[in-house]
């Protein structure tokens, strides 16, 4: 890998816009399946809310991000474990590209792709484009030497991601979800 000055404003702009977005979501982990819906929507205070509940209406869990950082509003008491929420945070963080505002970062170029590399503490956050920055080919969390999780995101109407599916390497830990259309006017 080589180390090259690249514009971190070019990843920003991949970042995606969640007015209200509602989401087919399929959770796979260590031999359990979730299903469910996910909502993400943007609050008139500019904070993100995460809810995530079953077909029926049985929510797993509330998220909150905002300037000051995460909030759990609930959380089921299966999933209210530490590592849990921490790593549920950890990969929502990067979905909202929370850390792409942050003063130091750098960049590095293997094989044709383009890693902006945004550090905190021990885990780094990666963002992975094409050589002119025209297309965000994927998404890791990790450290500097090994890849815990990836994502990836597929576009769609004005800038809310259609796809985003997330794989975690280390366990099993998958998240799929597919956007579902919703009519504003009814």
């Amino acid at each position: 890998m080589q180390q090259f000055t690249g514009n971190a404003g070019c990843v920003q702009s991949f970042t995606p816009v969640f007015t209200t977005a509602l989401y087919n979501t399929q959770v796979n982990v260590a031999g359990k399946h979730l299903s469910g819906i996910l909502i993400i929507k943007t609050m008139p205070d500019s904070s993100t809310r995460m809810v995530f509940s079953n077909e029926a209406g049985f929510k797993f869990f509330d998220f909150g991000f905002d300037d000051k950082g995460f909030t759990v509003y609930y959380i089921v008491s299966q999933m209210d474990k530490r590592p849990v929420i921490k790593t549920l945070r950890k990969d929502f963080e990067l979905l909202l590209m929370k850390h792409v505002n942050a003063a130091s970062y750098y960049t590095i170029k293997q094989a044709g792709e383009y890693y902006y590399v945004f550090p905190d503490g021990r885990d780094h956050y990666y963002y992975v484009t094409d050589s002119v920055c025209s297309r965000l080919i994927r998404m890791e969390r990790g450290s500097k030497k090994k890849k815990v999780m990836e994502a990836v995101m597929q576009n769609g109407k004005d800038g809310t991601p259609d796809t985003i599916g997330i794989r975690h390497n280390n366990f099993s830990f998958d998240i799929g979800l597919k956007r579902l259309e919703h009519d504003p006017q009814r």
